[in-house]
């Protein structure tokens, strides 16, 4: 794929100091009374990929901050890899809230950064409205299942070529990129050329920090958040909640929905043409579904348990 230039840093940053130590960069976008702290994939992804979020979201109406993690290309990239862990991001996320004086406001998670959301709630959703988990299982495990399911559909020679380049750890190799390639387009994001946005952040990827928790690549999960599971615990998640996925996303949809069974006060929305970039890929309804939500809570509407789409 074609990966865009990288930019100058965007203006009128703030930035946050976490563990005492090091500086996290953070953008203030609208000027509305409903308010969103948006957590980023990867990990080791950027905001940049959130830039449509200015298009669909009215600034009279909201308030969101661009924030990206320690490690990440605006943030500061100590070389230190016992820093990438869950459980120190769930902290730093919290040093963020207290430095932006954010108090009853919605917690938005993407991929990595649904993970990250589910943690922060099971731990400090007094401070929340809402929380948003987008294109996100609770499992690693299922995920993983899941993706190599989605593999598992390609011709039998394109799956024993990718493998074979696996297990001799040879993934750079063009041809296994190109299968790779081929997954991402139809799993990750389904708008061919990508948008400039989702290029410049993959263009801008820490890989140290993925790497370390992830691993390679999206098929590849070695890191150290492998065994990541979550599923006894959703139950204490009482805020309301939105979980959304796309029909063809590297998520298994009827996960989702299980988790909207799981989790008290949730709602699911299901993207039909969207993959795991729906914010992209099915901006519509995923947009439509995100401010129907915002504006239930706000009214203080019953958010339905039992998955209700």
């Amino acid at each position: 794929m074609t990966v865009a230039q990288p930019l100058t840093q965007p203006l009128d940053p703030q930035l946050i100091t976490v563990d005492g130590a090091y500086q996290v960069w953070t953008r203030k976008v609208g000027h509305g009374p409903i308010t969103l702290l948006l957590l980023h994939g990867g990990p080791g992804c950027t905001h940049e990929y959130f830039e449509c979020f200015e298009q669909w979201l009215s600034p009279e109406e909201y308030t969101f901050y661009y924030y990206d993690q320690l490690g990440s290309f605006y943030s500061d990239q100590p070389d230190d890899a016992s820093l990438w862990t869950v459980e120190r991001f769930r902290e730093e996320v919290e040093q963020v809230r207290a430095g932006l004086g954010l108090e009853q406001f919605y917690l938005f998670g993407n991929s990595w950064g649904g993970m990250l959301g589910i943690e922060y709630a099971l731990k400090y959703q007094s401070h929340l409205k809402g929380l948003i988990v987008s294109n996100m299982t609770a499992s690693i495990a299922d995920y993983v299942g899941y993706i190599n399911e989605l593999r598992g559909r390609m011709p039998a020679e394109d799956v024993a070529t990718m493998q074979r380049f696996e297990a001799s750890s040879d993934l750079e190799d063009p041809e296994y990129q190109a299968l790779l390639t081929q997954l991402y387009n139809q799993h990750i994001c389904r708008l061919i050329p990508w948008p400039e946005p989702v290029q410049r952040m993959f263009g801008h990827l820490a890989a140290p920090v993925y790497n370390t928790m992830q691993g390679p690549n999206e098929f590849v999960v070695t890191g150290n958040f492998k065994d990541w599971n979550r599923w006894a615990d959703l139950h204490e998640i009482r805020v309301p909640t939105l979980l959304s996925v796309g029909r063809h996303d590297s998520m298994r949809p009827a996960d989702i929905e299980a988790m909207g069974r799981l989790i008290p006060h949730s709602r699911v929305s299901i993207c039909e043409n969207g993959s795991h970039l729906s914010m992209w890929d099915d901006p519509e309804t995923y947009f439509t579904a995100l401010k129907g939500f915002l504006a239930d809570v706000e009214q203080g509407q019953a958010i339905a348990a039992a998955g209700a789409r």
